[in-house]
């Protein structure tokens, strides 16, 4: 029997961000798009599906080192053994065919993986300098060279089976409910150290930015509900492999009220947006304005459906 597929109202770091920066921009990207993976889907709606699944180019890096990362902890975690240089090789490989297979738009018309699509600077022809794409290919392998070079692999290598909890788990399984609403998150590495003490890790390719702390604190309170953890007890941590710096976020009371706060407030504003709460159902795309912001537009997959190609072309 063919799984049928609901569009209930949930909440991610991601959601949010994405009202913030635009709610045009939310509106495709949450509702518009919905069900465009059917074969009978309308035009329109299919094409902003495609379009949804795009990434750019620093996205694209995140989650290649991401997946390559969460196949060595995996093979640690069953006891086997890892070649960090035949890692890299496989990663930068896999980047190869990424390239080719968007270069040629072939999301247009197959099936690739999973976690891949292709990207928004090859739908709209961007011109991006080869030195770009080759800094986006150091940015892995540098990122891949701290990461084994770190006290992470020992670590990994070290658990007993009974310490690990989750290696980036995924959407279907990295949920809570908070509030009464159904909330992801998704820590890229979860587990109980010597001392007891949960910990969740999320790995990044990028700068610090405001909201990495909120969104780790998400994790926490996550692991927490979850595995039936105190929240005191819970430790969390930042790494940012291409910089070699890890920063530990507070997980106080004070932290997490402030989480939740702040996540009652974006609920509040989302669910003003919407018809009928109850049954998800948005309100007229009127109601979702465009940003004045152009310059977030160079960065948008909608912007051609959104009728702002030309002008984000000219801020470029």
């Amino acid at each position: 029997m063919a799984r049928t597929f609901s569009n209930d109202f949930s909440w991610s770091k991601s959601r949010h961000e994405k009202l913030q920066e635009c709610s045009r921009a939310y509106y495709f990207y949450y509702y518009r798009s919905w069900g465009g993976w059917e074969s009978g889907a309308p035009n329109e709606v299919r094409e902003l599906y495609v379009l949804k699944k795009l990434s750019n180019r620093y996205a694209w890096a995140g989650s290649v080192v991401h997946d390559a990362i969460k196949d060595a902890l995996l093979d640690w975690r069953a006891g086997r053994e890892v070649e960090p240089s035949k890692v890299e090789a496989r990663a930068l490989e896999l980047m190869r065919k990424d390239f080719r297979y968007s270069r040629e738009k072939g999301y247009r018309t197959q099936k690739y993986r999973k976690t891949f699509s292709g990207l928004v600077e090859h739908e709209y022809e961007e011109a991006v300098p080869d030195d770009a794409w080759k800094q986006n290919a150091e940015t892995v392998r540098s990122a891949l060279a701290w990461f084994f070079a770190s006290r992470w692999p020992a670590l990994a290598r070290g658990l007993k089976p009974a310490q690990w909890l989750e290696v980036d788990a995924g959407a279907e399984f990295s949920t809570f409910t908070l509030d009464g609403v159904k909330v992801f998150a998704i820590p890229d590495f979860a587990y109980v150290d010597a001392d007891g003490s949960p910990v969740v890790v999320d790995w990044k390719t990028g700068k610090a930015r405001d909201g990495y702390d909120e969104q780790v604190l998400g994790y926490a309170l996550y692991v927490s509900q979850r595995y039936r953890l105190p929240l005191e007890k819970v430790r969390a941590s930042l790494v940012y492999l291409n910089d070699g710096v890890e920063h530990e976020v507070q997980v106080d009371r004070d932290a997490v009220e402030g989480f939740k706060a702040r996540f009652a407030q974006s609920v509040a504003r989302m669910r003003e947006l919407l018809v009928n709460p109850a049954t998800n159902t948005p309100k007229d795309e009127s109601a979702f304005p465009q940003t004045e912001d152009l310059s977030s537009c160079t960065r948008c997959a909608f912007r051609r459906p959104c009728g702002r190609e030309a002008a984000a072309a000219k801020v470029a």
